[in-house]
């Protein structure tokens, strides 16, 4: 019964500093932290470096005229920006559409090898110092390229990540997965305020080209563990929320659901290629951060969940204090129960919350074993969204 006690309290503690402790420690020592150093905002370069803008794209012809057209309205010179589209493996003439464009460069062949393939193969015709990746279903800010290139001022700083933003519309997909962002957004504020941004967003990322590594072509999370290997070689990976992604929600829950079993699936790969990381020796805060971020989350917390119910079951019988908390851990879980029974009637109810973080922790396990049983394809099936 003792060691039963134990455990139970230590996963408590490890679920409570994953999901808001780390936060507390991160607003706390980026608060000391100003109190000897100002971080400023960097001036404008003059003058603007060139910069190649590269949009992987699969099948997406459907919004190519919109994404063409947002291009066009970024506020870059354009003689110092090349735009490059990549549609390896498109079977809907995204190519052709795309070859009659006179201002973009179009890059295809007809195998579809997965996202992290043809990334490896554009990089081969890139010349310019810095390159910027972003989704063919996402809306740039106009100012967002001066927003991230900005940064590269600093000989420290190897890469900068734009923000994703989720485009608001109402529905429960749209909040939870706003919400989900809104909080991630805000850690990854903070992350790289006090040293390193932990994993770049897809949807928008930049990098100084000599610092690219060509990745596994198997690689789920590019954007991921590119990041990663450039803080580990000590360069800063920086967040601009000023440049940013815009994008719909996924189209229903099941949509998502599929997403971020894809993402989870992609953690636990990319875990088990990023071990240097985890060697305190070497970049301590790094690693820290690391496992804060990232790990825990990705792995030991969304195990623990069930192990406490169980175990607080187990331990109901021993006094006032566990019968209580496995009262309220029941009645978060029917809360949650609600919220999805809810989000099938696309609405938004007192279980929302409990319900999309049940929902997240799923996706978790589901990934795990999606991975251990090499069930995931790097050659991504896309999530439908809303138009």
């Amino acid at each position: 019964m003792i060691y039963s006690s134990g455990l139970f309290w230590v996963l408590v503690g490890l679920v409570g500093y994953t999901y808001l402790g780390y936060g507390v420690v991160l607003f706390v020592a980026i608060r000391i932290k100003r109190i000897f150093r100002s971080s400023g905002v960097p001036q404008d370069p003059d003058p603007w470096p060139s910069v190649t803008l590269v949009i992987p794209c699969y099948n997406e012809k459907s919004v190519l005229a919109e994404k063409l057209q947002n291009t066009r309205q970024l506020d870059y010179p354009s003689d110092r920006l090349t735009v490059v589209f990549i549609t390896d493996g498109s079977t809907d003439g995204s190519q052709e559409y795309l070859r009659a464009q006179s201002d973009v460069v179009s890059l295809h062949q007809p195998v579809r090898a997965g996202k992290s393939a043809a990334e490896n193969r554009a990089m081969q015709f890139i010349q310019t110092p810095y390159v910027v990746f972003c989704d063919a279903n996402t809306w740039l800010n106009p100012e967002s390229i001066k927003r991230l290139v900005r940064h590269y001022q600093d000989p420290k700083v190897g890469g900068v990540s734009g923000e994703k933003r989720v485009k608001m519309d109402g529905t429960t997909e749209a909040e939870g997965e706003g919400l989900y962002w809104k909080y991630e957004s805000t850690l990854k504020r903070w992350d790289s305020e006090l040293w390193s941004l932990v994993g770049a967003a897809g949807e928008l990322v930049s990098f100084r080209t000599d610092l690219f590594e060509p990745l596994e072509e198997d690689t789920i999370l590019d954007d991921f563990v590119q990041s990663m290997r450039i803080a580990q070689k000590g360069y800063r990976f920086l967040y601009e929320p000023e440049a940013y992604a815009m994008e719909s929600s996924s189209a229903h829950f099941s949509e998502e659901f599929k997403r971020k079993v894809r993402i989870a699936a992609g953690g636990w790969q990319a875990m088990s290629r990023l071990g240097f990381i985890l060697n305190p020796l070497r970049q301590p805060l790094l690693s820290w951060m690391y496992v804060s971020h990232r790990v825990l989350r990705w792995s030991i917390a969304a195990f623990a969940l069930p192990l406490l119910l169980v175990l607080n079951a187990f331990l109901a019988s021993q006094g006032n204090l566990y019968l209580g908390l496995l009262i309220g851990q029941g009645g978060f879980y029917v809360l949650a129960a609600k919220g999805w029974l809810d989000a099938q009637k696309g609405k938004k109810g007192i279980g929302y919350v409990p319900f999309y973080f049940c929902f997240m922790n799923y996706a978790v396990i589901a990934g795990f074993y999606r991975w251990l049983n090499k069930r995931q394809s790097a050659v991504w099936e896309r999530a439908q969204r809303k138009a």
